[in-house]
């Protein structure tokens, strides 16, 4: 997996998501999503949903993904 294959995936499944995404080794993955869908919801659900836009690639290809989430108002503030 490349990192702006992960990237794209995010950004598709989660309308209006931009995502950064690094991870040289090719299966071990960081990623920084702003999504104003995040707004009013736990880390935990936040994960949830940026996971659903990988599915079974999670696990697989993808071995591991350290998530940073961010609704736009946090970005704004980080």
């Amino acid at each position: 997996m490349h990192p702006e294959q992960i990237q794209t995936l995010i950004e598709q499944g989660l309308p209006g998501a931009r995502a950064e995404v690094i991870g040289p080794d090719g299966v071990h993955f960081e990623a920084r999503v702003i999504c104003a869908a995040f707004s009013g919801k736990l880390p935990l659900a936040r994960h949830r949903m940026v996971y659903a836009t990988l599915g079974e690639l999670m696990g697989g290809a993808i071995h591991a993904l350290s998530l940073r989430t961010l609704t736009p108002e946090e970005a704004a503030r980080a």
